[in-house]
């Protein structure tokens, strides 16, 4: 456990933000690992297939993934209370309820996918390997949230390494059953998708254990799973909100693969190829999302708002050196990346991928400020403001895709996630500045 209301700022956040970004660098790892392996053995017509719906997977996985961290925001600030009883009762319900809404989740996305192919537009010769990839993840999503629940749980006690190890773990299971299902047994593009389902089960399994082994603040009892109302109430409204400011997110860009999908297989796999990129570009902007949450979380609980402040600064900056090295790779060594992740070679497709990357990444600093505002808003507790920003990016990525992308085409589709950042940022800062003070105001009169 770490107490992160105490010692320096920029300390405290890097010693946080470190494993998290390690663990998400091997998340990546396996991602590109994936595609990689289904570009090789399968081929393009596979790659595009999976493609096709990915951002169906990132949509579901997404909103479990914000369901967890919401949880463990309010496990944080109640560690930042040093509250242990209620840690303990958050922890237990945060099981329960993610358990409960991940097998809701599963249900209503399983029986909506003949709607849900017909919406994404997805090409009828890519429908058959598409079906049989997304059903399997849609099968395995309650490992997917057990894991992230547990993890994120870890998280908010000040714990940002075991959930590394766990991960370390996935990923390399994950990548080995990979080439065995797809490589070595033949099971196409199902066989990704069950890779990806068993390594979340053992990691699941193995966090749970070690989670209640190690923390004697993590043992509840069977009245811990009893649920209060207002006790859950705040469970679910951080839970939701988080769960719909990812789901939102992944959502509006679901809407532009809609269009990308009457493009072409050229451009799917151009966008695949890129997406993957900018999943690796975006990563220490979601790190220190993450890290943010947890930080403002507890000193928010403990009253410590000069530094969220700080804390807050701290990670701009970091971010900002960060991009400055993203812009220079975009202009130098992005088609071999391209290459790489995609394992193609076709000019069109590099060139595609390569100009998207070059025009979007001029505008991380947008980004950036939009992922830590709205997490430093959630550890504070505003549910609302990040739910209306991530709104706002939706209506402007379903704005886009039915009026740009006719007339643009893949140009549509690049220059509409920088016009929806700098729309859904004002709503942020407006909300952090007055929350900021609020706070403060209040933390003085005590």
């Amino acid at each position: 456990m770490k107490d992160l209301t105490k010692g320096n700022i920029l300390k405290v956040i890097l010693q946080f933000a470190l494993p998290v970004f390690i663990g998400n660098l091997f998340n990546l790892a396996y991602n590109l690992a994936d595609t990689r392996i289904i570009g090789s053995y399968l081929g393009s017509d596979a790659l595009a297939a999976v493609g096709s719906v990915s951002t169906l997977s990132d949509l579901i996985v997404g909103f479990v993934f914000g369901l967890a961290n919401g949880f463990a925001v309010i496990t944080a600030r109640f560690f930042g209370m040093k509250d242990d009883d209620s840690v303990r009762k958050s922890f237990a319900l945060s099981l329960e309820l993610g358990v409960i809404i991940s097998i809701i989740i599963a249900l209503v996305s399983y029986f909506g996918l003949p709607g849900i192919f017909r919406w994404l537009n997805v090409n009828p010769q890519h429908e058959i390997q598409a079906r049989a990839y997304i059903v399997i993840i849609i099968t395995g999503l309650i490992f997917s949230c057990i894991y992230n629940v547990l993890a994120s749980s870890l998280r908010a006690i000040g714990d940002a390494y075991t959930p590394l190890i766990f991960l370390i773990v996935s990923a390399v299971i994950n990548v080995g059953l990979d080439i065995l299902f797809v490589g070595g047994l033949g099971k196409g593009v199902a066989g990704a998708a069950m890779a990806t389902v068993i390594s979340q089960l053992i990691s699941a399994v193995l966090c749970f254990i070690y989670a209640l082994v190690r923390y004697p603040i993590f043992r509840f009892k069977g009245k811990d799973l009893v649920p209060v109302r207002a006790f859950t109430a705040q469970l679910l409204s951080g839970g939701f909100s988080m769960g719909l400011m990812s789901s939102l997110v992944a959502f509006g860009t679901l809407s532009l693969q809609t269009a990308i999908n009457r493009l072409g297989s050229d451009i799917i796999v151009a966008h695949t190829g890129a997406r993957k990129l900018t999943n690796l570009y975006m990563m220490p902007f979601s790190v220190f999302g993450t890290t943010m949450a947890t930080f403002s979380g507890q000193n928010y609980g403990a009253k410590r708002i000069d530094r969220i402040k700080g804390g807050l600064k701290t990670a701009l900056i970091i971010n900002l050196i960060w991009i400055s090295l993203v812009i220079i790779m975009s202009w130098t060594i992005c088609p071999m990346l391209i290459k790489l992740i995609t394992a193609v070679d076709k000019k069109e497709i590099i060139d595609n991928a390569v100009r998207y990357q070059r025009f979007d990444t001029a505008f991380y600093p947008i980004a950036a400020m939009v992922t830590l505002f709205r997490n430093t808003l959630q550890g504070m507790g505003d549910h609302i403001s990040p739910v209306i920003s991530s709104g706002l990016e939706l209506g402007g990525k379903v704005i886009i895709a039915i009026t740009l992308t006719p007339i643009l085409a893949y140009w549509g589709i690049i220059i509409a996630e920088p016009i929806v950042w700098a729309i859904m940022v004002i709503p942020l800062i407006i909300s952090l500045v007055i929350r900021l003070k609020k706070a403060q105001a209040v933390t003085a009169d005590n």
